[in-house]
Formats: structure tokens, sequence, C-alpha cells
């Protein structure tokens, strides 16, 4: 049902209205894109773990077929995105600006597209327990797919440490230029609305509430004629105001209530899921299909058509560029991702991933890149912070080095959104500055654990030798104590002449 003119919205602080761009795709309907000649599955595509692979060099796999298995309680399997030869398992440039090698799976497709034998459809699904549909969406390898990531199974998994009552879907779709998830709503409206039901059953939650920013009216009434059957989903009309996909600020919006710092949205009884991992939630219990494939949207000035595109995972995105005509101008900057939160990359042989919601190809014009000047201290990004954090304060101190001070003024509640770069009169790249300070932070993090490690290992080690040592003298105690007693055995016989 529709409660648009009905529901109370609550205004969070902070924010911006950028030029959303999405007519450039929005009329786009999904496209398939033809098998690649090879595919690239990164053993890591969520956060957590990376899984274990299960296949070597040579071997023939079906689609949909386990490649790797998930390691740990935070971790996700990989499956085939389709029938194939393995050509070997190794290094292959990430999904990241860095572009270091990462262990990756490189399949070879034999164009038959042979669905795995075995994978099944549940005939009835909310027949199924709670724990039995988190396990199929575990096994079926869904992840967060606005961009987070998250293993889906861990969040389903949250009702038995929280007492939840509402699950929110993300249809915000706040990021200029990706239409994705808004294609997804039109043209997946139904099986969408039965992903979510499935993943509000598996939680133990009644109150259903989708998301979806007023700029996308088509969505709106798909996602509402979907849901018309079923009294306890509503279907809720935002304004479209930037970082509205943030699932904390979502939160807020819809209920006035903010999570607490560095906490969870399970901490005031709510769970949030995006409208992609609904969809996967649905193929993966009602056709059997584990996580192989994603919308994607391709956009841009320098990019002849843009698109939104179904896309196999590992697809190299030198192919998703070719299906789009090549570009129209050489870009000025690739990203992977919104304008806003995406990385940029620089070598389009790497693989579209589980969290690959756009690619772009920005002109100059786009990305108005200008030289960096010196802090004027007109607070412009303070009150465009959706965090209530003082940017220009955090900026200055990790330029000074002073990371800790930093951290005490709020570093690890910022969520990267480049708010206060976009505002920026002086072009300061305030968010970069966050980002490095993070990396460098986790990077000492991880520094003093392992010599932490080091030093416990180290004195277990000398507790073990020392004990080693003291065992080897009580034996060797114990060993003369016996040779004496036997001697003196041996010299009371020789007395008594026995």
């Amino acid at each position: 049902m529709s409660a648009k003119n009905l529901f109370k919205l609550f205004k969070i602080r902070g924010g911006i209205h950028p030029d959303d761009c999405k007519t450039l795709s929005a009329a786009k309907n999904i496209i398939d894109l033809p098998i690649p000649a090879l595919l690239h599955i990164p053993l890591q595509q969520h956060i957590g773990a990376a899984a274990q692979a299960l296949v070597n060099r040579g071997d023939l796999v079906k689609k949909g077929q386990l490649l790797a298995r998930s390691q740990g309680a935070i971790s996700a399997p990989v499956h085939a995105p389709t029938s194939g030869k393995i050509m070997g398992v190794g290094g292959y440039p990430a999904h990241h600006p860095s572009g270091l090698l990462v262990r990756t799976i490189t399949l070879k497709p034999d164009m038959k597209d042979e669905w795995l034998s075995s994978l099944k459809a549940v005939q009835e699904p909310f027949k199924l327990t709670p724990e039995e549909i988190t396990n199929k969406v575990a096994q079926a390898g869904i992840v967060g797919m606005g961009g987070a990531t998250f293993p889906s199974a861990v969040k389903l998994k949250l009702r038995s440490r929280y007492n939840l009552q509402t699950l929110v879907i993300n249809g915000a779709e706040c990021e200029p230029y990706l239409t994705c998830d808004d294609r997804l709503m039109q043209e997946e409206s139904e099986h969408v609305i039965n992903g979510i039901r499935l993943m509000a059953y598996a939680l133990g939650v009644d109150k259903i509430i989708v998301a979806i920013e007023n700029n996308k009216p088509l969505a709106q009434q798909a996602m509402t004629h979907a849901a018309d059957s079923y009294n306890n989903i509503q279907i809720i009309d935002l304004p479209a105001h930037y970082p509205m996909g943030s699932e904390k600020h979502l939160v807020q919006t819809l209920t006035g209530k903010e999570v607490p710092a560095r906490g969870l949205t399970a901490d005031i009884g709510i769970v949030v899921h995006n409208v992609a991992t609904a969809l996967a939630v649905h193929n993966a219990l009602c056709h059997g299909h584990p996580l192989i494939s994603r919308v994607m949207t391709v956009s841009g000035n320098a990019i002849k058509e843009p698109n939104n595109i179904h896309v196999l995972l590992g697809t190299p995105l030198s192919c998703l560029i070719d299906f789009c005509g090549d570009f129209k101008q050489e870009p000025e900057k690739l990203v992977s991702g919104g304008p806003m939160m995406g990385q940029p990359i620089s070598d389009t042989r790497i693989p579209v991933v589980k969290g690959s919601n756009g690619l772009l190809a920005l002109t100059t014009e786009e990305i108005n890149s200008q030289q960096e000047m010196p802090c004027i201290r007109c607070s412009s990004c303070v009150q465009a912070c959706p965090c209530g954090l003082i940017p220009l304060e955090m900026a200055s101190h990790i330029r000074n080095g002073s990371l800790d001070t930093s951290v005490n003024l709020g570093l690890l509640d910022c969520i990267a959104c480049g708010s206060c770069s976009y505002v920026c009169p002086a072009h300061i790249p305030l968010v970069q500055y966050f980002n490095y300070a993070k990396g460098e932070l986790t990077s000492r993090q991880r520094t003093q654990h392992k010599q932490g490690e080091t030093k416990r290992l180290t004195e277990a080690r000398s507790k073990r030798m020392e004990a080693i040592k003291k065992a080897k003298r009580e034996k060797m105690l114990q060993r003369k104590k016996e040779m004496a007693a036997k001697k003196k055995q041996q010299a009371e016989k020789n007395e008594t002449g026995v």
C-alpha cells in the first residue's frame, strides 16, 4: 500500500542537492550483456574473509557451480557465472584504485551457458524456517548490492541478537548518474517485493518500509502496484536529498531516531537491505540461482550510449564500454560506482564484482577539477556534513599528522559521502584526507596487532621452552633418584650376600 501522504518524515542535518544526471540512462531498459570471452572472478568480493578456491586449472564447471567456499563467520562463497573451463587461479588486478593483484579464478566460457543440474528452486519458500532461508541466502553468496557488500545472511541472523521490528528497503539510489535500482524496481517489481517478504519472514518482522526518492516516480508506481496485496508494506516517497542512501540517515529520515555512534541500525530494531539484494534473495529461493550476475549503470558524458546492463560477475569493464559504443571522447576520469562515493579506476581490465553498481566515464566539464586553495574557514563543509562533524578541523589535524586528534573529532563517524568536498569553495579534497587517515589508522592497528601477536607468541614460546627445560630437569632428577635407589638396593644385596 502507498503511504506517501500519511507517513511523517524527519529532516536530517546537512546534505547537498547535486545535479543527479540520471536522465542519461533512466529511460533505458535493462539489456543483457553477451557472455565475454574470459571471466575473472575474484575470491574477495565482499566484506570479511576471502573465499577459498575449490577448483584448479583445467577443471570443467557448470553455471552456478561452487567455485570457492566461504571462510569464517563473515565471508561469502563464489559461484561460476556460466559454464566453461577453469584457465587458472592466480593474481589479477583488483576492483580497487590500487589495481593490486588479488587471488582470482579465470574462467573461459564454453558459450553453452549450462546450469548445474543439482540447483533446484524451493517450491514453497515460506514454508521453510527462518534458519533455512538464511542458510540458503548464505549458500547463494548474496551480499549487500548497494555497494557495501556485507554478507546478507549475517544481517538476517541479527534476529537472534536484537529485538527487531522493521525491515527498511533502500530504494533511494541517491548517487548521481546511477539508475540501475530504479530500472530494477520498474522491471522486476513483483520479484523484488517477493524477495523483500522472504527477508522480512527470515528476520521475524511484520513491518516493511520501501523508501524511494521522489525523482523515481515510475519506480514508485511499479512498487506500489506490486505491494498492493500486502498491508504490511509501505512505499514511502523520499525527498531527493544526498546522501539519503546512507542507511543511518535513511533510518533517521523515516523514524526520527539516530543510530548510536559506530552502532548498527539493529540497535534501534531496524535492518536495512537494498532492492537489488531483495531480487537476489528471490532468485536464490524461487529459482535456486546463486548470485552470479547483477545490473549496472554505464553512464557519463564521455560514453556514447549510456545504458543499464545485466552483466555476469567477472566480466572485464572494457566489455561494458564496448557494448555501449565505446567513448565518444576520451574520459577525464573513470569511476566505479557513483561520482560521490565511487572509486577511480585506471584499468578497464578489472572485473565486475558483486558490489559493482555503476561505471562512469566522466568528462573534464563533469569533474570540474580545480586547483586546491587554502581553507578560508567559511564552514560550508560543516553545514553540509550529514554526520554533524567539523571537516575543516579534521582535515587540518590530518595534514599535521595528528590522526588521533582527528579520531577524537569524529573521523570514524565519517561516512565518506563527499558532501564536504562538493561544497568547498577552496576545492580542498576533504574526503580524500579522511579516507587516507582511515587507511593509515587501519594500517597502524594491523601493525600494532602484529607486534602484539609477535610479543604474545614470543612470550608463549619462552614459557613453553622454560616448561620443557623444567620437565627435562625434573626428569633427570627423577632418573638420578631412581639410579641412586637402584645402587642402594644393589649395595644392600651385596652386603647380605643374596
